[in-house]
């Protein structure tokens, strides 16, 4: 395993608490709506974002149009030279006092702006990385067989989602509809009845592959930038009906919430930690025993309505992000810049450690008590909030920021013949 770091950052001159989960050690990126209402470039320190549009223009020796364009993209693709050296300059920026008077007037109070979807989404997938994840839903939907398919335990499963769906925190998410099927066998068209959340991490692809190129395990942070929070919404009703042969469709491509903060990697190296042990050992290509593997200690707390519903812990993983990547690859596709893939649900051993509603009420069958009533799944109006910290050197801690929603209710159905479906189904 990797040396954590015993020293603590250089204290900043930017006002913030001591504690602040935004502070040095952090340094996120992000992209906001600046004062001339135009794409820009920020990095949050404690309740300030430095605005690197401007201040990298101004301030930097080399490369000067590096954010211009004011979201990440450019960035991403450098590469880690560039990321290392960008990361060293805001650190020097923002801790030397002697850069206070150049700096500052670069600075904006985090309340004055509006964040945006940081990176262009080139691609998304989506893990299901968590092993209490996939064996509480199998022991749900295959009783009285093993939790686990045949093939969980040799390859990371997943699935490729829908990258124009993918949207900044904050951002409604509208109830979807679709086929589903009821008890009775049934089938109606209408808004799902069993809209959930999937707490998730997903890693931010910079800098690209050719086709045919593989991306071996140690290489993963020379292609991976950083980490954001993620809400893989799920509509269950939908995903049931389809999912068989071909796996999540309509159920899930409908809104994938991101948080508008991305962190480096390199502000994560105290959170490494060893994953699990793996039976039977990974292939080769995913065999990382002999590597520095990936396991990150991340605690992420889930709220329902302000009420904290689940505080699920990513060290429990079973797949880490490298070994995702390297599957991803094996075959040969090639990685783009600005590809996101999450990590599945995040889930633990204990109910307060499951990161989707279908678990925490064990499908419905045990309703959760939150403000606004008791609770299955989603209602119209309800905000869920997941929000994550991380361990940094010397006992501080990274902040992953939040991302945030709130469902909305579905527009009317568009009228036929000037009269409603009879198949269409209600709420």
């Amino acid at each position: 395993m990797p040396t954590r770091p015993t020293t603590r950052p250089s204290r900043s001159w930017v006002p913030m608490r001591p504690d602040h989960p935004f502070g040095p050690q952090t340094l996120p990126y992000g992209s906001f709506t600046g004062p001339d209402s135009l794409p820009h470039v920020g990095v949050a320190i404690g309740d300030h974002i430095l605005d690197v549009t401007v201040a990298w223009r101004m301030l930097a020796v080399t490369d000067e149009d590096l954010f211009a364009a004011g979201s990440l993209d450019r960035f991403l693709a450098a590469g880690p030279a560039t990321w290392s050296h960008v990361r060293t300059a805001l650190i020097e920026w923002l801790c030397d006092a002697s850069y206070r008077e150049s700096v500052s007037p670069f600075l904006l109070p985090a309340h004055d702006v509006s964040m945006l979807l940081p990176f262009t989404v080139a691609d998304y997938a989506d893990f299901y990385a968590s092993e209490h994840h996939a064996a509480n839903l199998g022991r749900m939907f295959r009783p009285g067989s093993k939790p686990l398919t045949p093939n969980w335990k040799h390859m990371p499963i997943g699935y490729h989602g829908r990258a124009g769906t993918v949207v900044v925190s904050g951002t409604p998410v509208i109830r979807p509809r679709g086929q589903r099927r009821s008890a009775a066998g049934d089938v109606t068209v209408g808004p799902s009845l069993r809209l959930d959340i999937e707490a998730e991490l997903g890693f931010v692809v910079g800098v690209p592959t050719a086709m045919g190129e593989t991306v071996a395990l140690d290489d993963f942070d020379s292609h991976v930038f950083g980490v954001c929070l993620v809400n893989d919404w799920s509509a269950r009703d939908l995903q049931a009906w389809e999912y068989v042969p071909l796996g999540p469709f309509l159920g899930k491509s409908f809104a994938t919430s991101v948080s508008p903060w991305v962190v480096p990697l390199s502000a994560l190296r105290s959170a490494r930690v060893a994953p699990p042990p793996r039976d039977p050992k990974p292939v080769p290509y995913l065999d990382d025993s002999q590597e520095a593997a990936w396991g990150l200690d991340v605690r992420l707390e889930v709220a329902l309505n302000g009420t904290t519903i689940s505080e699920p812990g990513f060290a429990q993983m079973y797949w880490t992000a490298a070994q995702q990547l390297a599957h991803m690859t094996v075959n040969g596709a090639r990685l783009r810049t600005g590809d996101l893939f999450a990590s599945g649900t995040i889930s633990g051993p204990t109910k307060d450690s499951r990161g989707s509603l279908i678990e925490l009420t064990w499908n419905g069958l045990e309703p959760l008590t939150v403000p606004g009533g008791r609770r299955t799944f989603l209602e119209d109006g309800d905000e869920v909030v997941i929000t994550a910290t991380a361990p940094g050197p010397a006992g501080t801690r990274v902040g992953l920021g939040e991302v945030r929603g709130t469902v909305l209710p579905p527009p009317a159905p568009p009228a036929r013949s000037g009269a409603p479906s009879a198949h269409e189904g209600t709420r």
